[in-house]
């Protein structure tokens, strides 16, 4: 049987995302895996990787919540933000207090506009942020909108800062504290980062990378549903999977929604995708709603055959 699911991994500094997924994919094989949210080598923690049909749930996982924990050292500067790039301390940089830090922080929570790293996986033309730059190239990368729910002091030891940050997808961290540092009329280099979670997926349930097995993987694989928890559920006949099979829409039915899972109809028209599952309660397809009261295929994962996408 194929395998078909999510697992969690404690990534450790120093490989790549990519690294990591190579080790699965020798695990799973002949199944293959893929990665929500990169973290820089530089980076450890959460790397949550879809296994088999769960990699085309990725997209989901990726809109999770983040949370961080991330080091950097105020009065240095680097032209990567951090480490991995000539780091130069400033002369006379001024040193702020607590006070001061915890006045600035308020302005980067909620939605802000950041610009991204230029050593960075942005595409430009084709090319990679990084690689222009190495070629001494750096390109102007244009600011985006990313969303900040929370950042706190962990830990402040002039020059050393620890934050805890809990982010939307796409912040750059690095690039968050190079802006707050510049806010206190300085810089920052960021030293080390830990993704302590993704939505559900927590570091003290992650499994370490160097425990990975095929005994271990029977342990840590979860069902494809979490990637989708915020869905509402519809329950599919045999029938009704049969039609979704086919490309075709099914009935909906709010009567075949598990009520730990029901949504208030005004709930369910703004989610506008469910998840849809079999008699056994295994995830099969998610669903969308088109036209009133039919719900159309939209990811079918009950098949391996042909375009599932309509």
């Amino acid at each position: 049987m194929s395998l078909f699911g999510i697992l969690s991994i404690n990534k450790p500094a120093g490989c790549t995302s990519r690294d990591v997924v190579n080790r699965v994919e020798r695990v799973v094989s002949p199944a293959k895996a893929g990665h929500a949210g990169t973290l820089d080598p530089l980076a450890s923690g959460v790397l949550v990787i879809c296994v088999g049909k769960a990699t085309r749930l990725i997209q989901y996982v990726q809109q999770m919540r983040k949370q961080y924990r991330a080091t950097f050292l105020l009065g240095h500067r680097s032209d990567t933000d951090d480490t991995e790039g000539e780091v130069h301390a400033i002369s006379d940089a001024p040193i702020c207090d607590r006070v001061e830090l915890e006045q600035v922080l308020p302005r980067f929570v909620g939605e802000t506009q950041q610009r991204p790293p230029v050593y960075s996986a942005i595409k430009l033309g084709g090319r990679r942020a990084y690689q222009l730059a190495r070629q001494g190239r750096a390109p102007e990368l244009a600011t985006r909108a990313v969303t900040i729910h929370d950042i706190s002091i962990e830990r402040y030891d002039y020059p050393e800062l620890m934050l805890t940050i809990e982010c939307g997808s796409g912040t750059y961290i690095r690039a968050l504290g190079r802006d707050i540092a510049a806010a206190l009329g300085t810089a920052a280099v960021m030293t080390a980062l830990q993704r302590t979670a993704i939505g559900q997926f927590h570091i003290n349930d992650a499994l370490a990378l160097e425990n990975l097995s095929a005994e271990s993987l029977s342990q840590y694989l979860v069902s494809p549903l979490a990637a989708v928890p915020h869905l509402p559920r519809v329950v599919l006949t045999d029938t009704d999977l049969m039609e979704v099979r086919n490309g075709r829409p099914v009935r909906q039915r709010p009567a075949d929604i598990p009520a730990a899972h029901a949504a208030s109809p005004s709930e369910r028209e703004s989610v506008g995708e469910w998840a849809a599952v079999d008699r056994k309660g295994e995830l099969v397809a998610i669903l969308r709603q088109k036209n009133v009261g039919q719900l159309w295929p939209k990811l079918n994962l009950a098949t391996t055959s042909g375009s599932n996408e309509s």
